[in-house]
């Protein structure tokens, strides 16, 4: 297969590459810094070009502006439709996230959005939702500074990136299907515990402080909805052990 990466240098995205180079697929990874920009839709058709299946692994970083995370994705989902529309590709593959149903809020809505242009486009699809990445606790401690570092309120039950990487492209390979199974991590885990031990590996001295955030996005952190529910796939990965991988040093 010839499979096309939306977002390939990034968290999941490259491992998704890696993933599909390692299946002996024909890989291209649609990357601003390749030439191809999802946002504006250039270089868009020629890298698609014969390509059997579009992996949409693109994030639109940290924010929780539920206006721009929203902007972003609807951008990105319809110039990556209309090109696989117009070259002829068959299977759209959309990263998303477990549990979001009920949280149209913040970064969420730009997911749910996004779940939406893909569920009325004309290519046919498969939503994959995973949960929260293991790599995520160092995503949140990162984007704060000073001695002290504030979390929010999260019941999570995360995954590895590269777990979510290779369960992409067996999704890619198996034809699209509307809804795959959820992907979620081996054991839960709450975004402050595993906040600390990150940085306790690290060697790293930082107070860690869990907030409980205010609003339908806080309520859904803290409910456990994110966890996913019992009939979801599970990543063999653990926390502790992604903390003594290579991985958590990409």
């Amino acid at each position: 297969m010839r499979i096309a990466v939306a977002g390939g240098t990034g968290v999941v995205g490259r491992y998704a590459v890696e993933a599909a180079q390692d299946a002996g697929h024909d890989v291209v990874v649609l990357a601003r810094s390749r030439g191809v920009d999802v946002l504006t839709g250039a270089g868009l058709d020629a890298a698609l070009d014969a390509a059997d299946a579009v992996i949409d692994a693109t994030n639109s970083g940290t924010t929780l502006s539920a206006k721009k995370a929203t902007a972003f994705f609807e951008a990105a989902t319809r110039n990556l439709l209309e090109a696989e529309r117009r070259v002829g590709v068959g299977h759209h593959v959309a990263l998303s996230i477990v549990g979001i149903d009920g949280i149209d809020a913040s970064y969420y809505a730009g997911k749910l959005a996004q779940e939406r242009a893909v569920a009325a486009g004309a290519v046919p699809f498969t939503i994959a939702r995973a949960g929260q990445f293991h790599e995520f606790a160092g995503q949140v401690l990162s984007g704060m500074k000073g001695p002290f570092a504030l979390v929010p309120k999260l019941l999570m039950r995360p995954v590895a990136a590269r777990e979510v990487g290779t369960h992409l492209v067996r999704v890619a390979e198996g034809g699209p299907v509307e809804r795959a199974r959820d992907l979620v991590g081996p054991r839960d885990e709450v975004l402050v515990d595993v906040a600390r031990r990150q940085l306790a590996v690290e060697g790293r001295r930082r107070g860690v402080l869990e907030v409980r955030l205010p609003g339908t996005y806080g309520r859904g952190l803290a409910s456990g909805v994110l966890r996913g529910d019992a009939g979801a796939l599970q990543g063999r990965i653990t926390f502790e052990e992604w903390l003594r991988s290579p991985d958590r040093r990409h």
